[in-house]
């Protein structure tokens, strides 16, 4: 009886305790938010230094295709007169001569150039006497390059399609210098600068002509900027689309070299 009694008091003795329960851990999987799978990834340091290197890296220079400048050629070759011919008449002259009389009169010009005009240690000189040469070829648009050289007093020129003149001479008798339009009436005949070298130095011309328009360089400076050359024989009338170029005589002695031209057209 007493063990039953004893029995029932255990049973009464817990049920009114409870048993001990376990704190509750924290789940991390249902405290921490849901991912996000479309969130942005913070990238790397490496891969942030490798963009970095990307865009500061130069871009690859372009390869440009720049206009080739055409090649001056020589139109005197340091050792003879060949393409050179003696002053047979000018442009007009020439024009109305018959075959036959051209022929005459050019034999004749020749003989006389090559008593005054030679070649002496790569110079084309010329020794004061006889006639003006021209150039065997005629020209339309070209550049043309030439070095020249006079004594005191010097006079001299060059004729573009045959036609006067870009003038030669001594500065300390014009004070205005060499590179002018000489024989130009309306436009202007002087140049923009006296830029001569002292005489007895070279000299050096760059004459551009497109069509009957003419720019003079004289050592590198501009003396003629764009002017018509004005048709000496008949005057108002246009100059012909191509003449000769031509060094011209005028009783003094004449140093010239490195003749070149580079054709336009």
């Amino acid at each position: 009886m007493r063990k039953l009694t004893f029995l029932i008091y255990c049973l009464i003795s817990i049920a009114l305790v409870g048993c001990p329960q376990e704190s509750p851990k924290e789940d991390s999987a249902v405290n921490d938010p849901p991912a996000n799978n479309n969130a942005p990834v913070k990238p790397s340091a490496e891969a942030i230094d490798a963009d970095l290197e990307t865009e500061t890296q130069p871009e690859a220079e372009k390869t440009e295709t720049k206009p080739v400048e055409p090649e001056a050629v020589a139109i005197f070759n340091g050792q003879d007169l060949s393409g050179w011919l003696g002053f047979a008449g000018d442009p007009y002259q020439v024009a109305a001569m018959t075959p036959e009389e051209l022929a005459t009169a050019q034999t004749k010009a020749d003989e006389e150039m090559n008593k005054h005009w030679s070649v002496q240690d790569g110079l084309l000189f010329f020794d004061g006497k006889g006639h003006s040469i021209y150039t065997n070829k005629e020209y339309k648009d070209f550049i043309l390059y030439v070095d020249w050289k006079i004594q005191a007093n010097g006079d001299s020129g060059i004729y573009l399609k045959g036609f006067p003149q870009v003038q030669i001479w001594d500065p300390a008798q014009w004070p205005e210098g060499s590179g002018g339009l000489y024989n130009n009436k309306k436009g202007p005949a002087k140049p923009l600068v006296c830029a001569d070298n002292p005489i007895g130095q070279w000299n050096t011309f760059k004459i551009e002509m497109v069509d009957n328009v003419v720019t003079v360089h004289l050592n590198d400076k501009l003396v003629v900027d764009k002017q018509p050359l004005e048709n000496y024989f008949k005057r108002g009338e246009p100059i012909p689309e191509t003449g000769r170029i031509e060094l011209q005589c005028h009783g003094h002695p004449l140093y010239f070299k490195n003749i070149k031209v580079i054709e336009l057209n």
